[in-house]
């Protein structure tokens, strides 16, 4: 059977500020749709926009919850403490929690929290500040998404990791940044690059989706598997969607998000193609035995030298 995949359900900002949905939708992910890890975001939203940018109208207001895109983002935004009520109710329902860190201040934060894995984003992968923390004052999981981000700037993300002996905690997920993404603009065959430059020196590859439907991610497994066959290292390990209660929900993220239905269907059946993605053990299986037996064609002369052997 091939290596079991995680499916991390990236509940991000889709909980739209408010703790009561934000735990229905662990509860869901865990207990209906059989995720491995909820994910959310922390941002020290002063940190990261500058006093234009946080004054700067959203740029789609119907998207919008406040007067300003600083405003929006507070909204959006839960405490240190509220995380660490998230973390207990993932506790609770059987499921890993963990956060992607967008500043310092908020991985400091998360750190505390000591999760099994945290997440830098696409946007982010490049503020070696925020990374240095985590690689010296944490250690667990490093996973880190490639979206929007050159071939050059990933090597010298992984060298990075190496510099400071954290590599082999690196997940390095093969991304691409567009909410959501078309299918000519997946690119499922980064898994196969990332494995093939990248296997041997960090922990593993993760998959970070943001198209429509499910179809991708098991085609996404798939390319892993056969990836890591080829290569002899780079295991997939992870696959990440985004999650959301409703689509039609106000925000940015919804539209590119599965829904309760989607996601369990998504986990079931990596689930089931993991168990296909296997050479048969012998020349015929057990249940190939019984057909045959009763099906196949074999001549008088066949038929008796067979039972002589037997």
């Amino acid at each position: 059977m091939a290596h079991e995949i995680k499916v991390i359900a990236e509940i991000g900002c889709n909980h739209k500020g408010d703790m009561d949905i934000a735990k229905e939708m662990i509860q869901v992910a865990a207990n209906v749709c059989h995720a491995h890890v909820a994910k959310f975001q922390k941002r020290n939203n002063r940190e990261l926009l500058s006093g234009s940018e946080f004054e700067t109208p959203h740029p789609v207001p119907h998207n919008s919850y406040g007067d300003t895109y600083g405003e929006h983002r507070e909204f959006l935004e839960f405490t240190a403490g509220q995380h660490k009520e998230l973390q207990e109710e993932c506790r609770l329902a059987g499921i890993d929690y963990s956060t992607s860190v967008w500043d310092l201040t908020s991985a400091k934060e998360i750190v505390a929290l000591e999760p099994l894995l945290i997440k830098i984003p696409s946007a982010t992968n490049q503020h070696f500040e925020l990374q240095d923390y985590l690689c010296r004052n944490y250690d667990g999981e490093i996973h880190v998404s490639t979206g929007m981000t050159t071939r050059a700037e990933i090597a010298r993300m992984v060298d990075f990791y190496e510099e400071r002996g954290r590599a082999k905690d690196l997940v390095v997920y093969a991304c691409t940044s567009g909410y959501p993404v078309e299918f000519e603009d997946v690119c499922l065959l980064e898994i196969n690059r990332l494995q093939e430059i990248y296997g041997d020196r960090v922990k593993s590859i993760g998959f970070s989706g943001h198209h429509h439907g499910i179809a991708t991610d098991i085609a996404a497994m798939t390319a892993g598997v056969l990836g890591f066959q080829r290569y002899g290292q780079g295991v997939l390990s992870y696959i990440e969607r985004h999650f959301t209660l409703n689509r039609t929900w106000k925000g940015t993220d919804h539209a590119a998000s599965l829904e309760p239905d989607g996601l369990r269907r998504l986990c079931r059946d990596l689930r089931n193609v993991a168990k296909t993605l296997r050479y048969k053990e012998k020349d015929l299986l057990d249940v190939e035995q019984v057909q045959r037996d009763k099906l196949k064609w074999q001549d008088a002369k066949q038929s008796r030298q067979i039972r002589q052997v037997s």
